[in-house]
């Protein structure tokens, strides 16, 4: 993760790969892709509270104790308990664990400085008020895993813990979980999710890494938990069918995946970070450092208005290059673009005016007196490169390209 490396062995139970069979229903998850994703896109700062919901065998909850104080798991499964117990004392490290479902056990305690979770949050249909149970819970052709499924419809377990998780929040405290989100037909992801967003009260940031459409959804989640169509035809058929049957009731085109970063105001009652995108490219992990450091200059940012910033001077970062487009025996580029070597390495298209000013920021002249020479060299009024750029340069900031001095 952000704080670097460490090695652990962690107690888990095995997958179907192992066994050659569907999971058990009280199934407990060890180390897997999504885990170590939400492990390197956490924010390591030294914190006082840490809240892992939805612990599991405790792998979050090992990576929080070591910039945190004190770590709390929750989980509702009790054999997961008794894993992360395991492995907490196998990695002599000191947890509080605490059983029930998702926020509960957390309520009415001291609010939590960082809240991370991967939570149940796989959409799993629901039959006559629970879900569907197949071969692993019993009647139904449904499948029913402690690990992925939280009790609810569609994507509304996401949608809560992202409205409610503030309500456990420390003021500059920060959460931060994965989970996946309905594409519906004739809505725009980002109106959904950025709804809850909305009603949550918090800075937030949502990053859709992946989308899947329904079909391909069901088969990653149905082999996930052991199914497969040459051990069980019949079943797989019927819960297949069943789970687009039931997207489909919800005009659903498609499942996006990714991260959420939730922050309650330290000193104000209005939330000022709202951004959603989609990064479904390679990224470079670990993200929590680039993380911390864009929550750092959405601060600044928001607290310096145009005229502070022009008065600025501000720095390339190291990891930027410039690459340049030019045709046969041109000495005038085409094409100019920025490219992030860290973080999410993001690709700016730049005019002449932003390229000779990224060009030329190397912390000794403020971002005006850098207009003014623009202006002069290419004959431009300074108020015109000023609209132009100054919003520009502001996003530069805000995404990394650009270090304040």
């Amino acid at each position: 993760d952000a704080a670097g490396t460490v090695d652990w062995c962690l107690a888990s139970d095995p997958g179907e790969l192992a066994t050659g069979r569907a999971l058990r229903p009280d199934h407990v998850l060890g180390v897997g892709g999504a885990s170590t994703t939400l492990a390197q896109v956490t924010v390591r700062q030294p914190r006082g509270r840490a809240l892992d919901l939805g612990t599991g065998c405790g792998i979050q909850a090992l990576h929080a104790a070591r910039h945190c104080d004190v770590v709390v798991g929750t989980d509702v499964s009790a054999r997961a308990l008794g894993f992360a117990r395991f492995n907490a004392a196998l990695a002599g490290v000191e947890l509080e664990l605490r059983r029930g479902s998702l926020l509960d056990p957390a309520r009415g305690d001291e609010p939590f400085d960082l809240v991370v979770s991967n939570p149940p949050f796989v959409i799993t249909p629901r039959a006559g008020g629970g879900a569907a149970r197949g071969a692993a819970g019993g009647a139904g052709p449904l499948p029913l895993y402690e690990y992925r499924d939280g009790g609810r419809s569609g994507d509304d377990l996401v949608a809560e813990l992202v409205t409610e998780v503030g309500g456990v929040l420390a003021p500059g405290g920060v959460a931060q979980l994965l989970g996946n989100w309905e594409h519906r037909r004739g809505q725009d992801w980002r109106e959904r999710v950025g709804a809850w967003l909305d009603a949550s009260g918090l800075d937030g940031w949502v990053v859709q890494r992946e989308v899947q459409d329904p079909a391909e959804y069901v088969e990653t989640w149905l082999r996930d938990g052991g199914a497969t169509p040459e051990r069980d035809p019949d079943g797989w058929a019927a819960a297949y069918g069943a789970w687009l049957d039931d997207f489909a009731a919800r005009d659903v085109e498609a499942v996006g995946f990714g991260f959420v970063l939730l922050r309650r105001p330290e000193d104000r009652d209005v939330p000022r970070l709202r951004r959603l995108e989609e990064r479904t490219g390679p990224v470079h992990q670990p993200l929590g450092t680039h993380l911390a450091a864009a929550l750092a200059a959405h601060d600044l940012l928001a607290a310096t208005d145009d005229d502070a910033l022009l008065a600025r001077a501000l720095t390339v970062a190291p990891d930027v290059t410039e690459e340049r487009h030019l045709m046969p025996g041109s000495v005038d580029p085409t094409v100019v673009l920025l490219r992030q070597g860290g973080g999410f390495g993001r690709v700016v298209r730049a005019g002449t005016a932003l390229a000779g000013l990224v060009g030329a920021c190397d912390g000794e002249l403020t971002v005006g007196q850098l207009l003014g020479g623009i202006g002069a060299l290419l004959d431009v009024p300074v108020a015109d490169l000023r609209a132009e750029l100054v919003p520009q340069v502001r996003d530069l900031v805000a995404d990394g390209l650009l270090l304040p001095t």
